[in-house]
């Protein structure tokens, strides 16, 4: 159960605030919902308290969960993906949708990875800046540190 002020991930938008706990009459029945606002783009999510767990919504990772996050990005020694793109989109993006932050973080070392071998296409670049941004905002947030710290952080062990 979050509160108010509380911050939670929403999966595939990334990091926002609970604003409030609202009740709606839907079919004669009275139901709770989160409204939460996504940080990165400012929507209004309504979230059913109900089914939240269902939706994926769940709390910022802890500091142990970044060092892990950290060293999915560093394991360099993965096996090369002979998919087609289009395939590889819709298997990266259902990686995405779990919210999880380390399915986001294979996501991302994976597309650059893929990256330094051959030029991605659109969709994939679109993809990675999307998963570098959802792994950016969360771990700024679970780390205390400015976003531009963790961008640089991450593009270091990219270069490395």
């Amino acid at each position: 159960m979050f509160k108010k002020g509380e911050m939670a991930v929403y999966p595939a938008h990334g990091v926002g605030v609970i604003e409030k706990i609202e009740k709606k009459e839907i079919s004669d029945k009275v139901h709770k919902f989160y409204v939460m606002r996504v940080l990165g783009n400012d929507m209004t999510i309504m979230i059913p308290v109900d089914n939240a767990d269902q939706v994926g919504l769940r709390e910022v990772i802890s500091n142990k969960e970044v060092t892990k996050v950290y060293k999915i990005l560093k394991t360099k020694d993965v096996a090369a993906d002979s998919q087609t793109w289009n395939r590889r989109y819709r298997e990266y993006m259902e990686r995405i949708k779990t919210g999880s932050a380390y399915e986001v973080a294979t996501v991302l070392r994976d597309l650059f990875l893929l990256k330094l071998g051959k030029e991605l296409s659109f969709g994939e670049r679109r993809m990675m800046d999307i998963a570098k941004n959802l792994l950016v905002k969360e771990l700024s947030i679970a780390q205390e540190k400015p976003e531009d710290y963790i961008q640089k952080h991450i593009e270091q062990i990219f270069e490395a």
